[in-house]
C-alpha cells in the first residue's frame, strides 16, 4: 500500500455535500469547493472527482451545481423522498461506497469529503484493496472513529472557507 505522498498517484474524491453543507451551515460559513479540490488532490492525478448532491425541490441548487460542474466535480443527485410521517429521506452513503469501491483497482488513493462515521467500514475495505485512504472534513462534527480508521485526516479550516463579504462597508 502506498503511504507516501506522490504526484503520480491516482485520486479520487467523493464529497458528501449535505454532510458538508450542514457541518458548514453550523459553523456560520460555506465551503469553497475549489479550494477544496485542490486540497484534496495536491499536485496528484485526478482521475474522478465526484460529488453526491441531494435535490430539494423547494430549493433552486442550478447555480450550485454549475459551479460544482465548473470546478471538475461529476455530479450525482437523487431526489429527496418524503415519508409518510411527513419527515424526508435522502443519503448517499451506499452511492458513494459502490462508486468508490468499484474504482478502487484504479485509484491509489481515495478521499472521502464526509465527517460520517458510517464510512468507517468503506474505509478498511478500501485499504484492504491496497488504497490509501484519506477523509477531509470539518473538526467538530467528525466521527472519531472515521478519524482513526483513515490514514490521512485533513481538517477542513479557514484556508477552505469563502471569505466572508461585508455589503455594509463604509468607505
Amino acid at each position: 500500500m502506498l503511504t507516501r505522498f506522490s504526484k503520480y498517484q491516482r485520486v479520487g474524491v467523493f464529497v458528501d455535500v449535505q454532510n458538508m453543507f450542514y457541518s458548514a451551515k453550523a459553523l456560520g460559513t460555506k465551503l469553497d469547493f475549489a479550494k477544496l479540490m485542490e486540497k484534496a488532490v495536491r499536485g496528484r492525478e485526478l482521475i474522478r472527482a465526484a460529488c453526491y448532491v441531494v435535490n430539494n425541490p423547494e430549493i433552486d441548487q442550478t447555480k450550485f451545481i454549475d459551479m460544482l460542474k465548473s470546478n471538475g466535480y461529476e455530479i450525482k443527485s437523487k431526489d429527496l423522498r418524503k415519508r409518510a410521517d411527513g419527515s424526508s429521506k435522502a443519503d448517499w452513503d451506499m452511492g458513494m461506497a459502490i462508486d468508490s469501491i468499484s474504482m478502487a483497482d484504479k485509484l491509489d488513493v481515495v478521499v472521502l469529503v464526509s465527517g460520517d462515521g458510517d464510512f468507517c467500514d468503506l474505509v478498511f475495505h478500501l485499504k484492504s484493496r491496497g488504497c490509501l485512504v484519506e477523509a477531509m472534513s470539518f473538526l467538530v462534527s467528525t466521527n472519531e472513529d472515521l478519524i482513526n480508521a483513515v490514514d490521512i485526516h485533513m481538517p477542513i479550516e479557514k484556508d477552505l472557507l469563502m471569505k466572508k463579504t461585508n455589503s455594509n462597508r463604509r468607505s
